[in-house]
């Protein structure tokens, strides 16, 4: 069987990380806020622990909001220290 050449990786992809889980956390907290009315009626049909489900969604996307933050600053820091590191760019 002959063998296939390998291809390199390709780089990963750059995506906006703070803008997605910062929406995703609000949407968890929308969905606490529009649950609180139904709080009587959810905990009556056996789903009272759904609003809570939601908060603590919301909760863990603020967390991930200061992961993603950090995150960014440290890539941002390496790459200034990688250009600082390499000299000024030839024109």
């Amino acid at each position: 069987m002959p063998k296939i050449p390998l291809r390199p990786a390709p780089p990963p992809l750059e995506a906006n990380d703070v803008a997605i889980v910062g929406a995703g956390t609000v949407l968890w907290f929308v969905a606490f806020l529009a649950l609180l009315p139904f709080h009587h009626r959810l905990t009556a049909d056996g789903h009272g622990n759904w609003q809570w489900i939601c908060l603590s969604g919301g909760l863990l996307g603020l967390i991930g909001l200061w992961y993603c933050r950090s995150r960014r600053a440290a890539i941002q820091r390496s790459r200034a220290q990688q250009e600082a590191e390499s000299g000024p760019a030839a024109d």
